[in-house]
């Protein structure tokens, strides 16, 4: 009998061997011959997964930002009795890919965004992703200005009343932005992943007026 083969499982396999290359050398000379050789299939099984370059490069990208997002799930509900601030530097931190782990992921998520500047597909799912972190953010940035955290307010109140905190999705906005770039910024050397880190600390509180 001719071995069964799980599609999604194959897929998955030719989404880790694109991201292998985009780490190695972007996305702008990969082919199809590239990836069958990289996830060691042949050029038919990439085919019958993928009709085109570019509905591959669409499942790459979903992976890899779906891969992303169940990290910042995950530090959102690890920790039920965490403040919503804590819980926003939390999230913006595996979203910035700062740490030496998530390294390579870095130069695979900017080299897709580098891609979809000329590819409308890749943009669509990009948007859709910022969109969903946006909200997010908005929703913890909303929380945690009612946060009181122990730091009292010029108004006497006990919260702290810093600018981003009386338009939530203005700084979300500016917040998801501050991410990207650091990302950036770390990935050329321009700035240490423990300068980026102050950065972001610095920012967060800067949100609540500290």
């Amino acid at each position: 009998m001719p071995k069964q083969v799980d599609h999604e499982s194959r897929r998955r396999q030719i989404a880790e061997a694109v991201c292998r290359l985009a780490d190695e050398s972007g996305l702008e000379g990969v082919t199809l011959r590239d990836v069958a050789a990289r996830a060691e299939v042949s050029m038919g099984a990439v085919q019958r997964c993928f009709r085109t370059k570019e509905e591959m490069l669409v499942f790459a990208l979903t992976y890899i930002g779906e891969r992303i997002a169940a990290r910042v799930t995950t530090r959102l509900v690890e920790s039920p009795a965490q403040s919503a601030r804590t819980a926003l530097g939390h999230a913006t931190t595996e979203i910035a890919l700062l740490r030496e782990e998530h390294r390579a992921e870095a130069r695979v998520w900017l080299a897709f965004l580098a891609q979809a500047a000329v590819s409308p597909p890749l943009a669509e799912i990009l948007r859709s992703n910022y969109a969903s972190l946006q909200t997010v953010f908005t929703r913890l940035i909303a929380e945690a200005g009612g946060d009181t955290g122990g730091t009292e307010g010029a108004d006497g109140t006990g919260a702290a009343r810093g600018k981003g905190s009386h338009d939530p999705e203005c700084a979300a906005r500016t917040l998801l932005a501050l991410a990207d770039g650091l990302t950036a910024h770390v990935l050329i050397g321009h700035l240490s992943p423990d300068t980026a880190l102050a950065v972001l600390d610095a920012h967060l509180g800067g949100l609540w007026g500290e």
